[in-house]
């Protein structure tokens, strides 16, 4: 039997430049961090006593004779790449709701590869997980997703990532005295505004439109790079990275009309109001997760004024995905 955990994300800067529409013609930059909410993936050989070949178990239940009968997109195509010729029992678990902004259906994917590839007895790298997810989830599923959600949750940390050129993603860790890390997550706040439409379908209508938002999206990313000035400052510098994140929000909100509605935007304003600096809608928009950044002592306040809204306390973490559980077992 095989455990795999694998964190969410969050996204802080640069996102909708990881689409490859977008970086394989202008390179792309994002500013994430993976968090201690998780992914969970258990994973066996089936016993071969059974009438079909496959179970399955996540919001539905599955049980198919043949890999081309499974209905979930991400296990069929996983199981097919990495081409396991023995029946297989797969059950997920999570922290947090799909479809909410925090790449969950990557974090799917990737624990998925990563506890197969286990299975199989395979060892394989943070990058060559992260690069195999992203080809299931963009070239075999054809989902709109970008390549930083695959790529975060693989490595795990606090990183700045790149897109393009030949080596397609390359990770830099943002080097941070622990002292000033834990001053930025003691400012920043995570509610549950509630479930959006498809994330697919937005990502869609962006993807559709980024040819006419190249100004946009190259503020979005020239936004990275400014953040790494404020985190290598001092701490008293840290405020201004509120700044980026409303900045960064006000530009998202223009690339598609279904990035946010007249609810989000009286939950972030509602924020600003209480004491909030600054915050965002995480993922592809609709609804979801949403990010603030406030000082502590204005953090009751805001709280107080979200009080509908569903509080997450989280912290950073900085081991992507792991095997936590690997225990062979015999053939039949």
């Amino acid at each position: 039997m095989i455990i795999s955990r694998t964190p969410f994300r969050i996204s802080f800067l640069g996102g909708g430049t990881d689409y490859p529409i977008y970086y394989e013609e202008n390179g792309g930059a994002v500013l994430s961090t993976t968090i201690n909410k998780y992914c969970y993936i258990v994973c066996r050989y089936l016993p071969p006593f059974f009438e079909y070949k496959y179970r399955i178990r996540y919001t539905k239940r599955e049980e198919t004779k043949t890999i081309a009968e499974i209905q979930h997109p991400s296990v069929r195509e996983c199981l097919q790449f990495v081409g396991l010729d023995k029946g297989v029992e797969i059950q997920h678990n999570a922290d947090l709701p799909a479809m909410s902004g925090l790449g969950s259906s990557s974090a799917f994917t990737v624990g998925l590869l990563n506890a197969l590839y286990a299975l199989k007895g395979r060892m394989t790298t943070k990058r060559q997980l992260a690069l195999d997810a992203i080809h299931v989830e963009q070239e075999r599923i054809g989902e709109n997703v970008g390549s930083q959600d695959q790529t975060i949750t693989a490595f795990g940390g606090f990183n700045k990532i790149e897109f393009g050129g030949p080596q397609k993603i390359t990770v830099y860790p943002i080097i941070m005295e622990q002292s000033k890390l834990d001053a930025l997550q003691s400012h920043l706040m995570l509610f549950f505004t509630g479930f959006p439409r498809s994330a697919s379908d937005i990502a869609a209508e962006q993807i559709r439109a980024t040819p006419r938002k190249k100004k946009e999206l190259d503020a979005m990313k020239g936004l990275v790079d400014e953040s790494l000035n404020i985190l290598n400052g001092g701490t008293d510098d840290l405020l201004d990275f509120a700044g980026l994140l409303h900045e960064t929000w006000k530009i998202k909100r223009t690339l598609t009309p279904n990035i946010t509605n007249s609810f989000i935007d009286e939950v972030y304003e509602t924020a600003i109001k209480a004491g909030a600096l600054g915050g965002k809608l995480l993922g592809a928009g609709g609804g979801g997760f949403m990010l603030f950044f406030a000082e502590p002592d204005r953090q009751r306040s805001v709280r107080e004024k979200l009080g509908k809204l569903l509080y997450v306390p989280f912290r950073f973490q900085n081991l992507g995905s792991q095997i936590i559980y690997y225990a062979p077992e015999e053939d039949y």
